[in-house]
Order: C-alpha cells, then sequence, then structure tokens
C-alpha cells in the first residue's frame, strides 16, 4: 500500500470515528479520531519527503 493510499484509508478512518463522535457522543470515538488524526500527521510527514526526494531527481 503506497503512503498515498494509507492517507486516504487513514482519513476515512478518522471521518467514521469523528461521526460517532459528534452524532451519538461516544466518548470512544474522540479517542480513536485523535489517533487517526495522528497518523495522518505522521504520514503526510513521509509522503511530504517523497515528493520532494522525486522533486529533486527530475
Amino acid at each position: 500500500m503506497t503512503t498515498h493510499e494509507q492517507i486516504l484509508s487513514a482519513y476515512e478512518a478518522y471521518l467514521a470515528e469523528n461521526e460517532s463522535f459528534e452524532t451519538k457522543n461516544i466518548k470512544a470515538a474522540a479517542a480513536r479520531a485523535r489517533k487517526a488524526l495522528g497518523e495522518l500527521q505522521k504520514l503526510a510527514k513521509t509522503r511530504r519527503a517523497e515528493i520532494q526526494e522525486r522533486k529533486l531527481s527530475l
């Protein structure tokens, strides 16, 4: 799975958990949403480095 696909997957997980938290007031969903956001942050940093590396090699 590419980093891009992982970002999409983490974003979808965030959306689902955020929806559960906001509409159903499920406390555990808040923690899972925050975890997904943390994963997105890590993946975004990785993807930025990949893009920069590819740009410099052109």
